[in-house]
């Protein structure tokens, strides 16, 4: 028999957003405010990332404290957490979800939800990486978990896809297991993150970066022996490795928002929101790496914390139609924006992007229906693909509301 009860604010998603979410909102006297978390514990990626970088730069944090502060902050504050509870389905109406947890399964009415379920890596099958099902390999969030939540050895040669922060924060996890890093491969020019020899010096060793490389095939059976690597202008090898990391390729993991029929935006993939994190289901909210994969956990905070604050809102307001919203688009080679929806009475701090390709001395123009509203030089850094760019909202009121498509455009 499946339970039914009622909440005041339900948050689906028990790392950096969902837990500044249920902080703010209990703070505030929201009523009931519960976190459904499917993990065993709270605390998101955070919690098993061991390295440093968390935190503020007047107080540097490792992952795991962070995520044990987030926790108790939330907890502090009057939420519930609940873990080892997934969310499966949503309601015919209203923010109703049922869940199943070591209890079972249950129906949850609240008069408001907050998705923050985060983002997960693209597997090696994703990725259409052909070759045997080989023993040891890993995306970066099972390796880090293996390594630092269970202590469980991983090889003694590692090759890393990808050559962005989170290949370099999956390196010195290899290293941290004993392993060595045979080489990190990329399929693009450059490494897609500043301070190369930073990172190496960081890890101990000189790690070699095989850029303009793709992995094409995994060798061995039983347990991994090598991966076969195509150079761009044709060159084959195998790097000889017994763990091979697939990291970055992050989408939103936005199972949750597709099967409540929340329309998803085409560049994000994750649910379509407006400056203040409404989605196109009323009294539904969305914060943290759902929106974008992927952006740091301080950046998953704050956006938890301006969904609590527009949760607020809507709980003191009550039920209101829904404000006329025009999509906001990009265009190549930009990849995507967020927010991504403009209405008039909610205006962004700012947006976020991320390009496809480098750029360099970078002018963005925003129109509608061919009008410039705005146009607005970046800073003279190259702009990367795994890196984030921001646009100012000052545009935002230029708009027209019952206009076309805004769209984001380079020069």
């Amino acid at each position: 028999m499946t339970a039914s009860r009622s909440v005041d604010v339900l948050v689906v998603g028990g790392g950096p957003a969902g837990l500044a979410a249920a902080a703010r909102l209990a703070a505030a006297g929201a009523g009931r405010v519960e976190v459904l978390e499917r993990e065993a514990a709270a605390g998101g990626v955070p919690r098993h990332c061991a390295h440093g970088g968390f935190g503020t730069w007047t107080r540097p944090l490792t992952g795991p404290r962070y995520a044990l502060l987030l926790t108790e902050a939330a907890d502090r504050a009057g939420a519930a957490i609940r873990t080892g509870v997934t969310a499966l389905d949503w309601g015919t109406a209203g923010p109703v979800l049922t869940a199943v947890g070591p209890a079972g399964a249950e129906t949850i009415e609240a008069r408001a939800v907050v998705l923050a379920t985060g983002a997960r890596e693209r597997p090696r099958a994703a990725r259409l990486v052909p070759g045997s099902r080989s023993a040891g390999v890993y995306t970066t969030g099972e390796l880090q978990q293996a390594v630092h939540l269970f202590g469980q050895h991983i090889g003694t040669r590692a090759v890393v896809v990808g050559a962005e922060r989170v290949s370099y924060a999956a390196a010195d996890t290899v290293r941290t297991a004993g392993a060595e890093v045979v080489a990190l491969v990329t399929e693009h020019p450059r490494a897609q993150t500043g301070g190369v020899r930073a990172h190496a010096a960081r890890l101990g060793q000189r790690i070699p970066l095989l850029t303009d490389t793709t992995v094409t095939e995994l060798l061995g059976h039983g347990r991994l022996s090598g991966v076969r690597v195509r150079h761009r202008d044709g060159r084959t090898a195998v790097l000889a490795c017994d763990t091979v990391v697939f990291t970055g390729d992050f989408v939103p993991d936005h199972e949750c928002a597709r099967r409540g029929g929340l329309t998803l935006d085409p560049g994000t993939r994750g649910p379509a929101v407006d400056g203040s994190l409404r989605t196109s289901r009323p009294g539904v909210f969305a914060a943290g790496n759902v929106l974008h994969a992927v952006e740091p956990a301080a950046t998953a905070a704050r956006e938890g914390a301006r969904a609590a604050a527009a949760v607020l809102g809507f709980l003191a307001a009550g039920p209101a139609r829904p404000a006329p919203a025009v999509p906001l688009a990009v265009e190549p080679p930009l990849r995507w924006i967020a927010p991504n929806r403009l209405t008039s009475a909610a205006r962004p701090e700012h947006y976020l992007l991320r390009t496809e390709v480098p750029l360099s001395r970078t002018v963005l123009y925003v129109r509608q229906d061919g009008r410039l509203l705005h146009r607005e030089r970046l800073g003279p850094c190259t702009a990367l693909p795994h890196r984030t760019l921001t646009l100012t909202a000052r545009w935002h009121d230029r708009a027209d509301p019952e206009g076309g498509e805004v769209r984001v455009s380079v020069d």
